[in-house]
């Protein structure tokens, strides 16, 4: 794992003379050039760590620059903390307890309470309730394809049910929306896609690896695409899916009506994919408007209750 590859890099140069960068690859079984990639990445983050050539050269951090246990304050390591501990979901074994105890070094014994206190204030849990058992175990294969720059095989189920062969270079993993996604270089399709793991199938690591390519990182923010996209309709809803309704909207868009229902301004997408959310709220949700949304939502409902009345042998 590179974070931890990284943080053991800047402890073994905290503690050691100067290094080379041969040693530091036998050390952390790499190659010379990854060893120089995490030293660029090292001095970005602001450690000025400089490179002497000739006999006895190698790499040390700049005399000038001290660091000492009393740098990071209680905020400091508390996120620091909360944000490993958070991986500790996704990431298996032993590399991130490794990690975790190389930061919690930095914590003075009269600290270590006040920071257990402000760690646990807060649980980031990337683990779904129920759902698709393959999320776990895809997510271990794509980061050692990431690590090793392997390319991944695997079948794809796009929209309507289609089903196609993929080879792609994976690049980046995403958090999205309460959603993992991959995204990578499909050579299928001769450019960037993001693929979400849940409509994987049959993924498998390659044995054969790719130069990585240069590309600009995506941010995924659609928020200005789906906010051009989007309209409100009116639906009323029982007062028994009204915590399911929140998830798509505020409170303030809510109106009583009645004891035990509300009219609501629902943000809608004419889309199946918003048409399926309003059909989950079963009849405990009404569409009042605009009309053509709910004559195709009534279409909907009454070819849902015909396949419902035809007899099944």
């Amino acid at each position: 794992m590179k974070i931890d590859r990284l943080v053991s890099i800047i402890m073994t140069l905290l503690d050691k003379r100067r290094i080379g960068a041969r040693e530091l690859a036998e050390k952390f079984e790499v190659s010379p050039r990854t060893i120089y990639r995490d030293i660029d990445a090292i001095n970005m983050a602001g450690i000025p760590v400089r490179s002497i050539s000739g006999v006895g050269g190698g790499f040390e951090i700049m005399p000038e620059y001290k660091v000492d246990k009393s740098v990071f304050s209680s905020a400091d390591l508390s996120a620091i903390l909360m944000g490993l501990s958070s991986l500790s979901n996704v990431v298996r074994g032993d590399e991130l307890v490794n990690v975790l105890a190389k930061i919690r070094s930095f914590i003075p014994a009269d600290r270590v309470r006040d920071l257990e206190i402000r760690t646990n204030q807060i649980r980031v849990d990337f683990n779904s309730w129920s759902g698709n058992q393959n999320i776990q175990p895809y997510l271990q294969r794509i980061k050692t394809a990431l690590e090793d720059h392997k390319l991944l095989s695997f079948a794809y189920i796009a929209h309507h049910g289609n089903k196609t062969a993929r080879t792609v270079e994976p690049y980046q993993l995403v958090w999205k929306s309460g959603h993992w996604y991959f995204y990578g270089y499909c050579r299928v399709r001769n450019g960037y896609r993001l693929f979400r793991l849940s409509r994987m199938l049959d993924l498998q690591i390659k044995q054969e690896t790719f130069a990585p390519r240069d590309y600009q990182r995506q941010t995924f923010d659609s928020q200005e695409i789906i906010g051009a996209m989007q309209t409100e309709i009116k639906i009323r809803i029982h007062k028994s899916v009204l915590d399911r309704v929140l998830e798509f909207c505020t409170y303030d868009h809510f109106l009583p009506d009645g004891d035990a229902h509300y009219i609501v301004s629902f943000p809608f997408i004419e889309n199946e994919y918003f048409y399926d959310i309003l059909l989950s709220f079963g009849d405990r949700c009404e569409c009042l408007a605009p009309p053509h949304i709910r004559a195709k939502m009534a279409r909907k409902i009454h070819g849902m209750a015909a396949i419902y009345e035809s007899q099944r042998p």
